[in-house]
């Protein structure tokens, strides 16, 4: 059963003066809140390791942000800016990003309506001789609703991975209000960013630096990865006043069943699971709504939006996590990969996620309403002593570390 939670009860003010604007001249300098036990205190993000149980597991999403805004230019002279979402043709991440003459990406395009069927061309202002070589060119194949599927042609061989690096730009948030700097190419970007295909970065991963990974290792904690490629629906508001009436943005993930074996493992033994990012805690708790579809009904599929509200779950964690080991075998795969829409809000069972790395999250979002079931309801307290404490907001401000109620 869908609960019916009014996301005006989730709003706070947030003044553009407390919104990050850029990031900190080191990584780990960023202040670090926490919150345990009901009590909030404050620390440095350096420090994190002390603060965490030895023997844990910590989870990181290592997707890697793309440089998915272009801009072309009509035969007419009018600019269209493209941002690509999603790949369509091919629709493998890694098989589109080979590609090396054509493809098709799901896009949001500005100014569509002024695109009728001309071809557009790299807005290339400088005539830069690379950027011209590549003679990069958009055709609009079809409209669906606010998206549009894009096909890109380019000439010289290059791969769409190079293509995108050297004409594109990387996609800051919107609440930023500013264009792309040269800073944001190494800093909108965690340090162990690997596999191509986010439109946005797990910021909650932007403070760690070697020598906090180094520190949390020494600790005996083992640090293991997911990959969730995460949309621009990350930054949609939640427009109805009932979240029941929300559409949440799929976002494709992959676990390799050797990463199942270990979680099934650590939570077995009882040990605590750090996640790293609130994209990370929808691909671990998902993981058990895709076990009971193999449990019940022979396979996975997509994670659907309401699913953990349906009804009451009596499989344990481990009967779900064996369930979709037992179907990777059967398959002869090494992964699982789907996609997933899961919504977390209030009154959601957590089962995987014990601890939780995150920044501060725009009022009336989805992100917030995460926090909000995590700490039973106590996120009032934690972003009003936020505030009163100087902490900057959202993806390039501070952080925090979170014990769940």
């Amino acid at each position: 059963m869908q609960p019916h939670i009014n996301i005006k009860d989730f709003n706070y003010d947030l003044p553009d003066s407390r919104i990050a604007k850029y990031p900190l001249p080191e990584r780990d300098a960023s202040k670090l809140l926490k919150y345990q036990d009901g009590q909030v205190s404050e620390s440095v993000f350096r420090n994190l390791p002390e603060f965490l149980p030895e023997n844990a597991m910590m989870v990181v999403n290592d997707t890697k942000v793309v440089p998915a805004r272009l801009h072309f230019q009509r035969p007419t002279g009018a600019h269209i800016e493209i941002f690509c979402l999603e790949p369509v043709l091919p629709a493998e991440y890694a098989s589109n990003f080979a590609a090396t003459a054509s493809n098709r990406w799901k896009c949001i395009v500005g100014n569509v309506k002024r695109w009728k069927s001309d071809v557009l061309s790299l807005y290339n202002p400088d005539d830069d001789a690379e950027l011209r070589a590549i003679d990069l060119h958009a055709a609009l194949i079809e409209r669906q609703g606010e998206t549009s599927i894009v096909e890109f042609t380019w000439a010289g061989g290059e791969p769409f991975s190079r293509v995108l690096e050297l004409c594109g730009r990387v996609p800051i948030p919107p609440y930023l209000n500013r264009e792309t700097e040269g800073i944001d190419l190494e800093r909108y970007q965690t340090v162990y960013a690997h596999f191509r295909g986010s439109v946005a970065a797990p910021t909650a991963g932007l403070h760690f630096t070697d020598r906090v990974m180094d520190a949390i290792r020494a600790k005996g904690i083992d640090e293991e990865t997911v990959c969730l490629h995460v949309g621009a629906g990350t930054f949609l508001p939640v427009k109805s006043d009932d979240v029941s009436e929300h559409s949440m943005h799929r976002e494709p993930f992959v676990v390799t069943a050797d990463f199942l074996r270990r979680l099934r493992d650590t939570k077995a033994a009882g040990k605590k699971v750090i996640a790293v990012g609130t994209t990370s805690v929808r691909t671990l708790e998902s993981l058990y709504y895709a076990g009971v579809m193999c449990i019940e009904n022979g396979k996975p599929q997509d994670i659907p939006q309401w699913i953990p509200y349906d009804r009451e779950y009596s499989y344990s964690l481990t009967e779900s996590i064996d369930a979709i080991l037992a179907y990777l075998e059967a398959e002869g795969l090494d992964a699982l990969k789907l996609g997933t829409r899961i919504i977390i809000v209030p009154g959601f069972t957590f089962r995987v996620v014990d601890i939780l790395v995150t920044n501060f999250h725009q009022p009336q979002s989805t992100l917030l309403l995460l926090i909000s079931a995590f700490v039973k309801g106590d996120w009032h307290r934690i972003y009003e002593y936020a505030m009163e404490h100087d902490f900057r907001f959202l993806s390039y401000g501070d952080s925090s570390v979170l014990f769940r109620a």
